[in-house]
């Protein structure tokens, strides 16, 4: 009988993370409190990605009174240059300029990109933006608003949008029903976590905290940038929804890939809440409820799972095709497997770099 409560306390805690992202599409009527000050919309860029022409250029076309632009490349050779040379000068009533060198500062080589914008920018309240997120009008607006009394930090997770293949639709999986309805619920529960696709800062908060070397101090910076604001005493919060990122076509390798690292990441910044994530696929539970004899509950179970997320993400007006449904109890599977994977050894490879290990704490 206890793992028929077990599993009913699972998936009690699955259907209220639903509620909660549901609540959330409400209209709302709070604002933020800092107006609408000059921002700085600072965008690392390295290699060249199918959808970067459309990505980047969604940073020009922002409904906000003041901002600016900064791209950041390490290399004068990088492909992606002349992408960003030609939609700066195709947009020249937008203040835009690009910044190539490389400041060897952190352990972490998004933060040695942007290190010469961050301290270049004009402005003190600085939107770092990674460069495949497609960017709504909205978007700064967005972000600002969230500022609220207490705030640290805005940021916001991704959502797949544009799948293409198998890999295109489980990486959406991941991403949408799972990654983005826990971040965002638990955002709701006043829990915020940082998340690297968007990162709204004050600077002089984070200089008093010690700049982007505190952000160094761990193989990510979104989960150094949540426990620096939580030591000071501030929350990370997230605008009411999320931002798409255009996914394209992914191998299954690719995905595996992907996920191990980010799942590398969460353990490595939250341990204990990591030892949680094994609790966050359905499918060991409903095979430990056949194989206790409870085989007529697990077809209850797994309805009751995946029509709550299904009816999620088709209010949320994410990708909802039939290979979606398919890819929800893919990601399932593979979870388990990913989870130990996880544990078997520290550090990751991002783009040709290897960061094995975590820096120590102060």
């Amino acid at each position: 009988m206890s793992i028929v409560l077990l599993a009913t306390g699972v998936l009690l805690v699955h259907l209220a993370t639903v509620l909660l992202v549901l609540r959330r599409m409400r209209p709302r009527g709070d604002a933020g409190v800092i107006g609408t000050p000059r921002v700085t919309l600072l965008r690392p860029v390295c290699g060249l990605d199918p959808f970067d022409a459309e990505t980047l250029a969604s940073s020009f076309v922002q409904d906000y009174p003041g901002y600016e632009v900064i791209f950041c490349a390490q290399r004068p050779d990088d492909p992606v240059i002349p992408v960003v040379q030609r939609l700066i000068a195709a947009h020249p009533d937008v203040p835009a300029r690009l910044m190539v060198g490389h400041d060897a500062v952190t352990q972490n080589p998004k933060l040695n990109n942007v290190w010469k914008g961050w301290h270049a920018a004009r402005h003190d309240w600085i939107c770092m933006t990674d460069s495949n997120l497609l960017l709504p009008r909205t978007y700064l607006a967005s972000v600002v608003a969230g500022w609220r009394a207490g705030t640290g930090l805005v940021s916001a997770p991704p959502v797949g949008i544009r799948p293409q293949g198998w890999g295109g639709h489980l990486e959406c999986a991941v991403l949408n029903g799972n990654q983005a309805r826990w971040q965002l619920a638990a955002d709701s529960l006043g829990h915020g976590f940082a998340q690297g696709k968007t990162l709204f800062f004050n600077r002089p908060l984070i200089e008093s905290a010690g700049g982007l070397r505190a952000l160094g101090r761990l193989i990510a910076e979104d989960a150094a940038a949540t426990h620096v604001i939580r030591e000071l005493g501030l929350k990370v919060r997230l605008t009411p929804m999320p931002f798409a990122q255009p996914v394209g076509h992914r191998s299954l390798r690719q995905v595996w890939d992907r996920q191990l690292r980010w799942s590398r990441v969460r353990r490595d910044g939250f341990p204990l809440l990591y030892t949680l994530e094994l609790l966050n696929s359905p499918l060991p539970l409903a095979l430990v409820l056949g194989l206790a004899g409870f085989g007529l509950a697990v077809p209850v179970f797994l309805t009751l799972w995946y029509a709550a997320e299904l009816h999620l993400i088709r209010r949320a007006g994410w990708p909802a095709s039939w290979r979606d449904a398919l890819a929800l109890p893919l990601r399932d599977a593979m979870q388990p497997a990913l989870w130990l994977a996880t544990w078997r050894r520290r550090g990751f490879t991002w783009r040709g770099t290897t960061m094995d290990e975590a820096p120590a704490r102060p």
